[in-house]
């Protein structure tokens, strides 16, 4: 799957993306809060992520600057299954790109296609201790939920609490009754 906003393009990572990602998330700063990316991180893990087989239908996508050129590598977002089940969402933006929405744009992107793929609820979450991340949930109409729990990172070797966010897509009774 592929989508395009008004300046990124969302596009599944390729073999051939490994050294770009491995520049691109190798910032202990971005890894840390992250479930699933290992510290250090570089290309053989890039290449690791990259050949990890994908949920067809939870897709997850780097995201690339639309330029005059080529396109610039500035992220990844995707989907994927909370502990308990559902389906949430999650971002990173490379350092040099923080401060200029992607992670907004990506979000708003990545909830268009949870309503075209027929979900009517995503879930999200960020380690307390980055509260950035969650004023991008909020920007996006997530609602806290009041809750916490602990969640792994690989990267801090441990779990971390993580603050929970819900986004109701909006979907008629008798969807959610099929």
């Amino acid at each position: 799957m592929f989508a395009r906003t008004e300046r990124l393009l969302l596009r599944p990572g390729w073999a051939e993306d490994a050294p770009a990602l491995a520049r691109a998330i190798a910032d202990e700063a971005i890894v840390r809060n992250l479930a699933t990316a290992p510290w250090p991180y570089g290309v053989n893990e890039a290449k690791t992520f990259l050949d990890k087989p994908q949920d067809p239908v939870l897709p997850t996508f780097l995201l690339f600057r639309r330029t005059d050129g080529a396109p610039e590598l500035v992220g990844g977002a995707g989907f994927s299954r909370t502990p308990s089940g559902g389906v949430e969402i999650g971002y990173w933006i490379a350092r040099a790109h923080w401060g200029n929405g992607y992670a907004e744009e990506a979000g708003r992107q990545l909830i268009e296609i949870a309503r075209t793929i027929g979900l009517c609820r995503v879930e999200a979450g960020h380690f307390i201790d980055n509260p950035a991340s969650g004023r991008v949930l909020e920007k996006l109409g997530f609602k806290a939920t009041g809750r916490t729990a602990p969640r792994y990172s690989c990267a801090r070797g441990g779990a971390q609490l993580c603050k929970l966010f819900t986004l109701d897509l909006g979907c008629a009774e008798e969807a959610l009754a099929a």
